[in-house]
C-alpha cells in the first residue's frame, strides 16, 4: 500500500468518525492515529526514541 492509499483510508476514517460521532470523536481519532504512526516508524527503525526527545528539547527552546 502506497502513501496516497493509506492517506485515503486515513481521511476516510476521519471523516466517518467526524459525521458520526462528531468533534470529539474526530479528534480523538486523529490523536490515536498519530500515536499509531510513530509507533509503527518506531517498530519499524525509521525513528529513534532519541530523535523524538530531540524535537520536543528544540521545540521548548524556540519560546
Amino acid at each position: 500500500m502506497n502513501l496516497a492509499h493509506l492517506g485515503l483510508v486515513a481521511g476516510m476514517a476521519l471523516g466517518f468518525a467526524g459525521y458520526f460521532g462528531g468533534f470529539a470523536a474526530f479528534l480523538l481519532v486523529a490523536a490515536l492515529g498519530a500515536v499509531g504512526f510513530v509507533a509503527g516508524r518506531l517498530l519499524e527503525g525509521d525513528l529513534e526514541l532519541g530523535d523524538l526527545g530531540d524535537l520536543l528539547r528544540s521545540r521548548d527552546r524556540r519560546r
